[in-house]
Formats: structure tokens, sequence, C-alpha cells
């Protein structure tokens, strides 16, 4: 599907199809919609009769196979964790526990996209392979795929998603053709969050950091009470209960904490330097000032240097309680 604030994005996609590169890289914000366009364009390529802009007519037969799932010449690659997701996370009967999917694209889905791609299509045109997020390729995998990638089957077109571009090897970037995304207009994001029914949607998008998809998904979430409390209770400043916090919000996902924290610390920052207004919490302005006003900018940056780094292990930490624990004393510190 296409959203609205796509069109010029769809318009230059197009333009490549003359002369479609072997391996296409979009990239950009998160949230923004990276994969939709490229699921979309991917089904425009292997169209039988394509709409005179190159959108999938969605009547025929490939369409059809597209939308099942089912399309002989179509591949996506992806992690386990993702696929878990679309599959509405189903247990296996009698079994009380299971392996947790996994976040990464593991070496064995990369071998078997390359033998995947080694033959022929099966109805004589293209073949179209979407990976996303590429960031979640490892280094083995993302080196085993640079042969295929630098000189692909003919007839095969990559399609690769990230939203870390910064996390790809520069070994892999070489092999792309780079395609940044545009993020969209705060107004077109507030438009089509209205039309699904968000409330309060500024507020929502500002605290997604202009990312409508992200905004749509954290007002659909069941934490989205807790965080809520979470950030009332950090503009508590210097009367923060750290462990008290940590025993409220245990259950919420260590990323989930961490990203608030990074973002109320962003505004902090903002604000304690007189650099502009909240971005990301402008309803709280009042408590971001107050506590901007307890702490200074060298203590805010060295604790958003340690949020850095508690984010580099935050989806395997060894204790979520004690993670935040950690994370909620060295927070209230920044009032001493």
């Amino acid at each position: 599907m296409l959203y609205p604030w796509q069109k010029e994005d769809w318009l230059r996609l197009t333009a490549l199809r003359d002369r479609l590169p072997h391996a296409l890289l979009l990239h950009g914000q998160q949230g923004i919609g990276k994969r939709d366009l490229a699921l979309h364009f991917a089904q425009g390529l292997l169209c039988e009769t394509p709409l005179a802009d190159g959108q999938p007519c969605n009547t025929c037969g490939a369409c059809h196979w597209f939308g099942q799932g089912n399309h002989p010449d179509f591949t996506v690659v992806r992690p386990e964790a993702l696929e878990a997701g679309d599959a509405d996370g189903e247990a296996e009967s009698g079994s009380s526990k299971k392996k947790a999917p996994s976040k990464i694209i593991r070496m064995e889905q990369v071998r078997g996209l390359i033998e995947a791609v080694g033959v022929g299509t099966h109805r004589a045109g293209l073949r179209v392979v979407v990976v996303y997020p590429l960031d979640a390729l490892q280094t083995e995998g993302a080196n085993a795929l640079l042969k295929t990638l630098e000189e692909p089957p003919a007839s095969t077109v990559f399609l690769l998603v990230t939203d870390r571009i910064d996390r790809v090897l520069p070994t892999t970037l070489s092999r792309c053709r780079q395609f940044p995304m545009s993020r969209p207009s705060q107004a077109a994001a507030l438009d089509w969050l209205r039309s699904q029914g968000v409330a309060d949607v500024e507020a929502q998008l500002a605290q997604a950091g202009g990312a409508p998809l992200t905004a749509l998904h954290a007002a659909e979430a069941e934490e989205q009470p807790l965080l809520r409390a979470l950030v009332g209770q950090l503009g508590a400043g210097a009367a923060f209960d750290a462990l008290a916090a940590a025993e409220q919000f245990q259950k919420l996902p260590v990323p989930l904490v961490l990203g608030a924290l990074q973002r109320w610390t962003y505004d902090l920052l903002s604000l304690g330097l007189g650099t502009g207004a909240a971005r990301y919490f402008p309803k709280e302005q009042a408590a971001l000032g107050r506590c901007a006003g307890a702490t200074d900018a060298y203590r805010l940056q060295a604790f958003a240097g340690r949020l850095v780094n508690h984010r580099r292990s935050e989806n395997h930490p060894l204790a979520a309680r004690l993670v935040m624990e950690s994370v909620f004393l060295d927070y209230r510190q920044l009032f001493r």
C-alpha cells in the first residue's frame, strides 16, 4: 500500500524502472512506511498489467499470488520475530515453553536465499527479493550475501530496507543504490492519524518524532497508559522515586522505557541549553523546564551517552527490573 505522504517517493521509484538497479536500499526514519513501500513496489514489478503510474492492478494472477503470499518469484527475508508477529504469535499445542524467535536474520536464511535466487525464475520475468531490516543481517550473513549482491542472477532485483543505515556494513552499501525516503510533513501525518481514529494526534506524533506509523502503533499499544504514567513521574525530578518506579514499570519492555527516557532527556537538553521548546513532550513543557533548571547540560549529556550504551543490549537484558533500577537511579542522580 501507499501512504498519502509517499506520492513523491513513488514517482522517484517508478522513474528507475527503465534502468532498475540490481540492489536498491530504501532508508530513512523508522515509522514512515519504508517496508510497505518496498512491498508495494515489489508487487508492481511483478504485476502482469500494472497501472499507468506503475502501481499493481490487484486483479491479475500475479497480484493474486502476491496477495496470498505465494508468488513463486517473490522472496521476503526477515527475522523470525517479525514472522512470529505476522502469525499472531500462535504457539504449538502441548508446549509450555518455546524458544524465543530470533531478532536477527540468521545465516541459514541467507544460505536459503542464495540458493533460491540461483534457480531460474518460474514465470520468465523478474525475481524480486525484499530484505528487512537490513541492519538485522549479521556480519557473517552480510559477507556471505556480498557476491550475490555484486553479481546477482539475471532478472533478480533486491529491495533492501533499513531504519539504521549507519549499522549497515560499508561493503554492503557499496553494492547498493541508496534511496533516501522523505519524511512526511506534519500536516500530512496529522491528517492521516486523524483518519485512523487516533486521539490527541499532536501529542502522539510529537512523541513519535514525526513518524506517523510509530505514533499509530504507540496509540494502539496496551502499554500506553503505563508509559504516560512513567512520563508523569519523570517530571518529578528530584522527587522521582527510582526504586518504586522500577517496581511499577518492570513489565514494560526495556526498549520502550529506554526510548522514552532518551526522548525526555533530549527535551531536557533542549530546554537547558535554551535551543527551543520541547520536541517530544510539548504538553510537559512546565515539568521539563523545572527539571532542566535543577540540573546542567554536562550531566544530561553524560546521562544521554549512558542511555545509548544501555540500548545496545536492550533486547536481551539479563534482568529487566535491574536495568530499570540502574537507569532510574542514574536519572535521579541528575538532580543532586
